[in-house]
């Protein structure tokens, strides 16, 4: 049987479009997804991006939560040190009680922006032992106290909610750290995938379920993928440029909302092509796809794959949502 199929949301902004265009769209897919049987939805963080609209994470969530019904929703991630811990806690356990057992908690300890906007983001340490120690804070504030292990602040919000947490990461130290509390991980290597592998073995040599963070009994991995769908491998191709331009303007630092997609040749000729972040994908038509899906799954172990699909057209994105849907259900 396959494993679980997840979607990771950038509420991205198209050329000519606007935040507000950006986010309706991405509920529009949260229903689609909800509708098509996929596992979770977790929304990114990311800060000072014009072509992105994953800011206030937990907003983006509350709002998908509420036009769904079945589907997991969750954060994919708070990135922990731009944020107080408690006040994580009480966003997070507010959520659990409107919209009860469906929210995750995925937390990471990069900056999702650029250092000056980390500065006016007030980011705290992000070191593996503050981040760990921020961990045991938060699941005292959703035990049955609502106490905080180092703290005796009551949360009445949070108090027994029990929210899952996962550790993100997308190096051996985020998987360490995943391993040592006995947590789920999710690697980020759909633009991470140089240490892919070594993470995967690092998070399960140091699984520790005895931990008293521990939720787990046994590693469980969540990875991520680039995935386009479309009728054809060439028009696939093609769809796929949208993101491979997003990290051309990245790598440039340039700023602009998501550009058309172009001939991936006239790409390769304006120094893209072959992105070496972008290397984990499946793209093409429903065949191809599925074939790189299941390589995928059988090289990395993964338990469960989280999808990411960027496109100029949310029509688009639709469509290769309901391809793949059918070809992995």
């Amino acid at each position: 049987m396959p494993v679980p199929l997840s979607i990771l949301d950038l509420a991205s902004i198209s050329e000519g479009s606007t935040a507000r265009q950006g986010i309706a769209a991405s509920m529009k897919s949260a229903r689609l997804a909800d509708e098509l049987g996929y596992h979770r939805l977790w929304f990114a963080e990311h800060h000072n991006t014009a072509n992105l609209a994953s800011s206030a994470t937990a907003l983006l969530i509350s709002q998908a939560a509420s036009v769904t019904e079945r589907i997991r929703v969750g954060s994919g991630g708070v990135m922990l040190p731009n944020h107080a811990p408690l006040m994580v806690a009480e966003q997070y356990g507010t959520l659990a009680n409107i919209h009860g057992d469906r929210i995750d908690l995925g937390l990471g300890r990069a900056p999702g922006t650029d250092g000056m906007t980390a500065q006016a983001l007030s980011r705290s340490s992000a070191e593996p032992q503050e981040f760990a120690r921020s961990i045991y804070d938060l699941q005292g504030w959703f035990g049955q106290t609502g106490t905080a292990h180092s703290m005796p602040i009551v949360s009445a919000v949070s108090a027994g909610m029990n929210v899952p947490i996962w550790v993100l990461g997308s190096t051996v130290n985020g998987a360490s750290i995943a391993g040592q509390l006995g947590l789920p991980f999710s690697i980020a290597s759909h633009f991470a995938p140089d240490q892919l592998d070594h993470a995967l073995k690092v998070y399960r040599d140091a699984f520790n379920p005895q931990a008293v963070t521990a939720q787990i009994d046994k590693p469980y991995v969540m990875a991520g993928i680039n995935v386009m769908v479309a009728d054809t491998d060439d028009q696939a191709a093609r769809e796929f440029t949208v993101i491979e331009q997003m990290f051309q303007d990245v790598q440039r630092g340039k700023s602009r909302k998501l550009q058309p997609p172009v001939d991936p040749e006239t790409l390769v000729g304006h120094g893209g092509g072959e992105n070496p972040m972008l290397k984990i994908k499946a793209v093409g038509a429903a065949p191809k796809v599925k074939a790189e899906l299941e390589a995928f799954v059988q090289r990395t172990g993964a338990d469960e794959l989280i999808t990411t699909t960027c496109a100029f057209d949310p029509s688009v994105r639709e469509h290769s949502l309901k391809l793949l849907a059918q070809l992995w259900f």
